[in-house]
């Protein structure tokens, strides 16, 4: 007889998991996956800013499956914060119309930029500002 674990309850796990480190509702949060060629899982976990209901990358992740890339997502979400710079962009889009000011954690000020204009057209914001915050 062939054990086999629930995917479904493990995926569910492990996004609480994710949610309640990050100290967030679910309605602050998106999983969502691709299908990538191979079969493998991306993981794109998003962000929405309850102030102003705008959505932003926090992190992709690539797994063999789906549960795969939510344990590397996880295990990133317990480390970001030593791993990654603070970046605080200041912004306005067409449709607001009111400077808005958002907080990134990446690698660098492109990858910052990058998640701020996730899933978006660049040409749909206009950024003010982009600037690494001091290391606390």
């Amino acid at each position: 007889m062939e054990i086999r674990t629930d995917v479904h309850a493990d995926a569910a796990r492990v996004q609480n998991e994710i949610k309640t480190y990050l100290g967030l509702k679910s309605s602050e949060l998106i999983f969502e996956y691709t299908t990538l060629e191979g079969g493998k899982a991306k993981l794109d976990l998003i962000t929405i800013n309850p102030r102003h209901n705008q959505s932003f990358l926090f992190r992709t992740e690539i797994g063999l499956d789906k549960v795969e890339a939510l344990i590397k997502m996880l295990d990133y979400v317990k480390s970001y914060r030593e791993k990654e710079y603070s970046y605080t962009i200041q912004w306005v889009s067409k449709e607001m119309r009111e400077l808005q000011t958002s907080y990134f954690r990446a690698k660098n000020m492109y990858d910052a930029l990058d998640k701020l204009y996730y899933g978006r057209d660049v040409n749909t914001m206009t950024v003010y500002s982009c600037v690494l915050n001091p290391m606390t």
